[in-house]
C-alpha cells in the first residue's frame, strides 16, 4: 500500500531545525541517551553507515564519535551545509538525494540507519526492499519510527513495519522492535504516542 508524500519545505525548516530537542542533542544527557541506544544498535567494530533522511547529520556525528565511516543523504542542500559543517574533519560524506533511491552503490554499507523518515516515503515496501540491497552481507537495517499525534495520527506503527520486513528477513530472529516511548531523556521530556528502533538483518 502506498502513503502520502509529506511535503515539508526542509530548507526552510533547516536554521531551527536542531532547536528540537530531539533533533540537535544539545543537552549533554538527551545526546548520551542517544549515543548509548546508537551503541547498541550499530556494529561494535568500526562500519560504513548510511545515514538516510540524514537531515542536519546529529546521527551522522554520533556514529563517527563511535568510530564508524559515514555517508548521510538527505533531499535538503541547507540540511547537507548544516551536516558537513557539523562533521567538518571527520570520516563522513554528505550527498543531496533522494532517501528512497539513494546516490549510492549498493552493497556497500554495513549499517542503513534511518530515523523518521520511511513513513513518510510512497510504497514503503519497496523503499525496504531496495535498501536491504544497499547492505553487505551480514548488515542491518536500523529503523526509528514511530506513530504522532491522536485526532489524526501519522507515522507507521511497530507492527505494520515488522509486517513489511518479514518477506525481506530469513527468520523472526533477525527482527528486533525496541519500545523507545517510554524513555524519555531520549525525548526532552515524557512522551504518549508510538515511538521505537527496529534493527533488521536481511
Amino acid at each position: 500500500m502506498s502513503e502520502p508524500v509529506v511535503n515539508v519545505d526542509w530548507d526552510a525548516q533547516a536554521a531551527a531545525f536542531d532547536e528540537q530537542p530531539d533533533h540537535g542533542l544539545r543537552d549533554p544527557e538527551i545526546r548520551r541517551a542517544w549515543a548509548d541506544r546508537l551503541r547498541g544498535w550499530l556494529p561494535a567494530r568500526a562500519a560504513d553507515v548510511l545515514d538516510l533522511g540524514c537531515g542536519t547529520g546529529t546521527l551522522s556525528l554520533l556514529a563517527a564519535e563511535q568510530g564508524h565511516r559515514v555517508t548521510g543523504v538527505d533531499l535538503s542542500p541547507a540540511m547537507i551545509d548544516l551536516a558537513r559543517a557539523k562533521l567538518a574533519g571527520r570520516d563522513a560524506a554528505f550527498l543531496i538525494g533522494d532517501a528512497a533511491a539513494p546516490p549510492v552503490g549498493e552493497q556497500r554499507f554495513d549499517v542503513v540507519l534511518v530515523r523518521h523518515v520511511l513513513w513518510t516515503l510512497p510504497d514503503p515496501a519497496r523503499v525496504l526492499r531496495h535498501w536491504c540491497d544497499l547492505l553487505r552481507p551480514g548488515g542491518r537495517l536500523v529503523l526509528i519510527e514511530g506513530r504522532w499525534g491522536t485526532a489524526g495520527p501519522v507515522g507507521i506503527p511497530a507492527d505494520r513495519l515488522t509486517g513489511l520486513l518479514a518477506p525481506l528477513v530469513p527468520g523472526a530472529g533477525h527482527v528486533r522492535v525496541e519500545r523507545l516511548s517510554e524513555d524519555p531523556l531520549l525525548w526532552g521530556g515524557t512522551v504518549a504516542d508510538e515511538r521505537y528502533a527496529v534493527v533488521a538483518v536481511p
